[in-house]
């Protein structure tokens, strides 16, 4: 198959595009998806990178966010446990992989990540808590190749009508932004929510999470271009924090000096003691990502005159993501699809992302 190919950590150009690397083959309990869709993250690019403490398997293939079509079951552990499908005339009779488990043929997204299945987080169902836990295109091959193998168990099944782009731009954004607001933040109707980032594939998620949640929504972006396409999808207010250097005074103005009630942090140092200001009383600051570094000042005065929470979010769980699903499939959460790429054009779309080029998400076509 052909694919993309870190070999060693680095830039860009590390992303090297192989004709004939080996396809992926089902084993027990797995599916092969051929990719129709794979979105990007930061996450593809602190991976290609290399991320300290966490060292991945090299050569790797990265990309989590993957949509396509079921093209190789694996059979079950117990094989005689399997169906028989008799039907076919010709050569012995085939099993079949047991009821409610995807088939070939089948239009599937993925959920990335998945746990050890033995340790005390998974056996509570805390998945993105496992110590030994998997992600497609972190630490298991993902997606930016014509095939993948997943755990059968991972696939969602995709609406009819609905586009592979589309689904491949769900798992890992709005899982991440499901999680921060609802599992952590618990946001309610009608607080005030700050989403930074907000023209991010995370921070459009959040933008329509919390509106689906009832909040009134404050989102701070780059440029007026990228707000308008913000405020288009729900957010109420929103701020250009490049002409706006005293944003946080901005938003305490705005709220009647009361403060936020939920600030969700993704962008890390460039943001952070800000963000702590801009919260008021009994203020929540959830974060999941820090992709303008990961130090930032905290007055700690702050945290306990105003009895601020910080709150840290990781991952998602499956439920999240068939809840996600479901919205998404009904028109109530909608993915933004900034470009389409092919995969031999994998490092420009990752490049456009680091330098934040873009307004949504990019998605590679294999």
């Amino acid at each position: 198959m052909r694919a993309i190919v870190i070999h060693r950590h680095g830039g860009p150009e590390v992303l090297t595009l192989e004709a004939t690397w080996p396809d992926p083959v089902a084993g027990p309990g797995e599916i092969v998806v051929q990719v129709k869709a794979c979105a990007l993250n930061f996450l593809d690019i602190f991976t290609r990178e290399g991320m300290p403490g966490e060292p991945t398997p090299l050569p790797h293939i990265t990309g989590g966010d993957i949509a396509g079509v079921v093209v190789q079951v694996g059979l079950p552990a117990e094989a005689d446990a399997a169906p028989v499908d008799r039907s076919h005339r010709d050569g012995p009779p085939r099993r079949q992989p047991p009821p409610g488990q995807p088939k070939v043929g089948d239009r599937v997204v993925l959920n990335p990540s998945w746990g050890c299945g033995t340790c005390e987080y998974c056996r509570d169902g805390e998945i993105p808590k496992c110590i030994r836990v998997h992600m497609l295109g972190e630490m298991d091959p993902g997606g930016l190749a014509e095939y993948v193998k997943a755990p059968a168990a991972q696939a969602i099944a995709i609406a009819d009508g609905y586009s592979y782009e589309e689904a491949a731009c769900l798992p890992i954004t709005f899982g991440t932004a499901w999680r921060m607001l609802l599992t952590h933040a618990r946001v309610r109707p009608g607080e005030d929510v700050l989403v930074h980032g907000a023209s991010g594939g995370v921070g459009l998620a959040a933008v329509q999470i919390a509106k689906l949640a009832g909040a009134r929504v404050y989102a701070t972006g780059s440029s007026t271009a990228k707000l308008e396409k913000v405020k288009a999808l729900g957010a109420d207010v929103v701020i250009d924090y490049v002409q706006d250097r005293d944003w946080d005074v901005t938003l305490r103005q705005l709220t009647g000096k009361r403060g936020l009630d939920v600030v969700v942090e993704t962008v890390g140092a460039a943001t952070w003691e800000r963000s702590i200001r801009a919260l008021g009383k009994g203020g929540r600051l959830v974060t999941s990502g820090a992709t303008s570094g990961p130090v930032g000042a905290t007055d700690i005065r702050y945290l306990f005159r105003r009895e601020h929470t910080i709150l840290g979010s990781n991952g998602w769980t499956h439920n999240d993501l068939l809840t996600i699903t479901r919205l998404a499939f009904a028109g109530r959460l909608r993915p933004v699809i900034d470009r389409v790429l092919p995969l031999e054009e994998t490092a420009d779309g990752e490049r456009a992302l680091e330098q934040r080029l873009v307004v949504g998400k990019v998605v590679i076509r294999p």
